[in-house]
């Protein structure tokens, strides 16, 4: 099967398998793993920041840090269509009391700043409202294709959560994609935001776990919550051996996920019927269908009888991941087996 739902469906690799036969462990509760410990300090350098906490996944990672960043009765300001509004459930609703407030991403996955401004109150006394405690940006951003947030706009929101005395969360989930994209070391990019996760089990292809990282009584904060939500792990050493492979092994050849996803995209505007929505920056490429016989779920259920499998992200649009399990060689089989689907109906 060429897999290009997400890069979350990557494998360890054999270094990884490796690290993790041999890890040494211990109780990390007590804060007593050593490979989780190397682990955390690594992560902590590698972006910037005093501290990180090891978690099970993306979601628990902002999760946490929303909650250790928002009072019970604020709000928290999102993209409307970003990952955390969208896929983790509320969870800061339903487990901290705190409001979502989204706001419309605009295409390179900005938020609107009319907006955005518009969601602080001309009296921050009245009772009735509901503060703003945290804004969060996603970056890069899937559902915009991709997108890596500009430098120039990382400080802007630095400048207007200081104004207002509030906090900053990047959702980095592919933080290093954005890195390797822009030029900039994840540091930099990291550095204007209080906190900040990142995954290790996407484009990393670690099996398991995501990181978060900021000041060190922020990170204390964040432990406590991850505890609260059952994601306190034992002898966790043993998926973290993977994820310090990931960071020593993984983060420049992402370079070529991006060269995969470009190919893949000059590819498709080849095909007839295709549109690509624009051209890829990082390792999303967001496509459609032209209006015709074949509808996107059939052609989607088509392509997966024939060994490719995609899905469909909202608005009509298919989206396809290349990641580290996928060669150039697996993105020309995929470009033949959609053009084998799609000829006798657009041709």
């Amino acid at each position: 099967m060429i897999e290009l739902r997400s890069d979350t469906f990557t494998r360890p690799t054999a270094a990884m398998r490796r690290a993790m036969a041999a890890a040494d462990v211990g109780d990390d509760i007590y804060g007593e793993d050593p490979t989780v410990l190397a682990l955390e300090a690594r992560a902590a350098a590698m972006v910037g920041k005093q501290a990180s906490c090891f978690m099970p996944s993306g979601t628990m990672a902002n999760l946490c840090a929303i909650m250790a960043h928002c009072p019970r009765g604020s709000k928290v300001m999102v993209g409307a269509e970003t990952d955390i509004y969208l896929y983790e459930a509320f969870g800061a609703s339903v487990c901290g009391g705190v409001g979502y407030a989204p706001i419309p991403n605009l295409p390179d996955g900005r938020l609107d700043p009319e907006l955005l401004a518009a969601e602080f109150p001309e009296d921050p006394e009245d009772s009735q409202l509901a503060l703003p405690a945290l804004v969060c940006l996603e970056d890069t951003h899937s559902r915009c294709g991709g997108a890596v947030l500009p430098e120039s706009y990382l400080a802007e929101i630095r400048q207007l959560t200081s104004a207002h005395g509030i906090g900053f969360h990047l959702d980095g989930a592919r933080l290093f994609n954005a890195a390797v994209a822009g030029g900039l070391p994840a540091a930099r990019i990291a550095s204007y935001a209080d906190s900040v996760q990142f995954c290790l089990s996407k484009g990393l292809s670690a099996p398991i776990g995501s990181m978060l990282a900021g000041d060190e009584r922020f990170i204390a904060a964040a432990r406590r919550v991850r505890k609260m939500l059952g994601g306190g792990m034992r002898q966790a050493g043993i998926v973290a051996a993977a994820g310090l492979v990931a960071l020593d092994t993984m983060v420049e050849r992402l370079a070529e996920d991006h060269a995969n996803a470009a190919r893949l995209a000059e590819g498709l505007r080849s095909i007839p019927g295709m549109e690509v929505e624009s051209p890829p920056v990082t390792n999303i490429v967001m496509f459609r269908l032209a209006h015709g016989p074949i509808g996107q779920a059939e052609f989607i259920a088509r392509a997966r009888e024939r060994g490719l499998s995609m899905m469909e992200l909202g608005r009509g649009r298919i989206r396809a991941v290349t990641h580290a399990d996928l060669s150039a060689r697996d993105v020309d089989t995929a470009l033949q087996i959609m053009q084998d689907l799609v000829s006798p109906v657009f041709v």
